[in-house]
């Protein structure tokens, strides 16, 4: 037991045991950059193409393109031998999370903090709520998948599944949250958004992948040309929350109290979805190492896209890009707290192991 903990440890960098303390860094640093040097995002801002920020754009392709190289499509072949987790995380992350994330942030933003902020604040919250909320974690899933122990197989095919639902639901889904909260958006550019930040890093990871394995082999793909891109995810992520809070630091400073109104529904939000997905996981027997990434993946959110969607529809200074980084912030810990919870948890759930053995094959 001894050996296994201190491997865990090991296998989760230093940057990812205290990625809140590092997301809270950037945070306090690009706000004061924002505050004290604003020539600096000002410079910056000019770098635009199509409402894009080009800076931002580079160092989120930087973020996803390493976590799409490590989805294997060709493992969805077997998923028909275990369907029940792909169903839960389908059910989860399509018909219930966005709709519920909607829900709770509007009863939140228009009701309980009425009096806190103005109303065309509070539409601009909701919308970054909705970005977050339609877009399931995957990346950062594989992270919480290892700290659960997780099948690794069976999660590599539950975020493929993902990443192929997401390029032909994310868009009408927002549309339509979006639409209902008073703010229309041109299906044009979210189309765009989605081009730009899932199918050409999705692409590209794919053809790397597929290059590199038929060049070298897996073995190399997987121990050597991967580990090149360790830290590429999470350095590009602070360094866009750098540039991004720098946008932001004038904003923030006038409304502190925003960040905690922010986070009040995506913590409620995250909890509630978690907690849907593991006991729907227990009621249809699924074993604790497909329970817990199924539920993970539907707690957390794939802020990347979210982040680099609201961006590209709202400009990097607007409100809405605070509350999908605002999601950032709140994630790490609270998910570390659902890690905590599912691995308390595992007698709950039916012995695993041979959904990671029939999937390896």
């Amino acid at each position: 037991m001894a050996d296994k903990k201190t491997h865990d440890k090991a296998a989760i960098t230093f940057f990812e045991r205290n990625l809140t303390y590092w997301v809270a860094l950037c945070m306090v640093v690009g706000t004061l950059i924002g505050k004290f040097l604003p020539a600096i995002p000002e410079f910056l801002s000019r770098f635009e193409y199509a409402q894009v920020s080009i800076p931002i754009a580079v160092l989120i392709w930087l973020m996803i393109f390493p976590m799409m190289m490590k989805v294997d499509f060709a493992s969805i072949r077997n998923v028909g031998e275990n369907p029940k987790g792909l169903f839960v995380t389908w059910v989860i992350n399509w018909l219930i999370k966005p709709f519920t994330m909607f829900g709770i942030a509007a009863f939140f933003f228009f009701v309980v903090f009425q009096s806190l902020m103005p109303r065309e604040l509070a539409q601009d919250y909701l919308a970054g709520a909705v970005l977050l909320g339609a877009a399931p974690c995957t990346a950062m899933v594989f992270v919480w998948s290892h700290l659960t122990r997780g099948s690794a197989a069976y999660t590599v095919v539950q975020v493929a599944t993902n990443d192929l639902i997401i390029l032909v639901a994310f868009t009408p889904i927002v549309t339509l949250l979006l639409g209902v909260g008073g703010i229309h958006i041109p299906w044009a550019t979210l189309l765009l958004s989605v081009f730009l930040f899932v199918v050409v890093p999705l692409a590209s990871g794919i053809a790397t992948r597929a290059t590199v394995i038929r060049r070298r082999g897996i073995d190399y793909f997987n121990r050597i040309f991967l580990a090149r891109f360790h830290h590429a995810t999470i350095v590009g992520l602070l360094l866009t929350l750098v540039l991004i809070f720098s946008f932001q630091g004038r904003v923030i400073l006038a409304n502190p109290l925003h960040i905690l109104l922010i986070a009040i529904p995506l913590i409620t939000q995250t909890v509630l979805i978690f907690f849907l997905a593991y006991l729907l996981c227990q009621r249809t027997r699924c074993p604790h190492d497909v329970a817990a990434p199924a539920a993970m993946i539907g707690a957390s959110n794939f802020f990347e896209l979210s982040v680099a969607v609201a961006i590209t529809l709202f400009g990097a200074s607007s409100p809405v890009v605070l509350a999908t980084v605002v999601g950032v912030l709140v994630e790490v810990p609270v998910m570390l707290a659902l890690v905590f919870v599912a691995n308390r948890t595992s007698h709950w759930f039916p012995p695993g192991g041979e959904i990671s053995s029939s999937l390896s094959r």
